[in-house]
């Protein structure tokens, strides 16, 4: 479904992602865990196309989306939920997710997503800064999926959210990916979030994927070390 080949990204002179590689399959939920500054937003930002990479390739499901512009890898099916949300504040929660409309060329919101967020049906004529940073979680997460994406790439979506909510997160995405039997790659850093939902656990360490395992063969253990400041 996702495919990445030697993907490169550099500051100038400075290389920080370092040929990484990886696929991931229809209806398979992908976590790239690691420490803060070890290149997991960097990494979704290229895959995006919001900034510059090389790459051997990269594809979705047969379609080469390297060197596309992001809102053409829109188009192809990618949806992109970043880390701090970018929700519009000043439009109501009905009129963000609109916002995704124009992409899937449906005139209105599909049924799916309010059930999928009944919070966000309940505040749907609420101002978007107005909503708890769970409910802009789920709001962004919502305005993503009007796109009809078959890959969808979370950045840190249990980032400064409560515990409660944080459950809430991980029944919603395995929801999603029941109803719409999509693709999602996950960035995160909390392990028990990730063990809710993640098919398969890889960790990046400074540009460079160095571990991958199964969920059922996860070393939580193991994995904890790596996420140690």
């Amino acid at each position: 479904m996702f495919e990445v080949e030697n993907l490169k990204v550099s500051y100038g002179q400075s290389e920080v992602i370092h040929e990484i590689s990886f696929s991931a399959n229809k209806n398979e939920t992908l976590a790239i865990m690691g420490r803060n500054g070890m290149g997991k937003t960097t990494l979704f930002k290229s895959l995006m196309g919001i900034l510059p990479s090389s790459a051997t390739k990269v594809e979705l499901e047969g379609t080469d989306l390297d060197g596309m512009d992001s809102y053409k890898r829109v188009a192809s099916g990618l949806a992109y939920v970043p880390q701090g949300r970018m929700i519009f504040p000043n439009l109501t929660v009905q009129e963000n997710i609109e916002t995704g409309l124009q992409v899937s060329k449906q005139k209105k919101i599909p049924e799916d997503i309010f059930s999928l967020f009944p919070v966000l049906h309940e505040m749907r004529h609420r101002k978007g800064g107005n909503l708890s940073g769970g409910q802009q979680q789920q709001l962004a997460i919502a305005r993503a999926l009007v796109t009809n994406p078959k890959v969808l790439l979370l950045d840190e979506p249990t980032e400064g959210i409560q515990p409660s909510i944080i459950k809430d997160i991980a029944k919603v995405l395995n929801e999603i990916r029941e109803m719409r039997e999509i693709t999602i790659v996950v960035s995160e850093q909390v392990l028990s979030f990730t063990m809710d939902i993640a098919d398969r656990i890889m960790v990046i360490e400074k540009g460079n994927l160095i571990h991958e395992d199964l969920r059922e063969n996860v070393d939580a253990a193991k994995i904890k070390q790596y996420l140690i400041v």
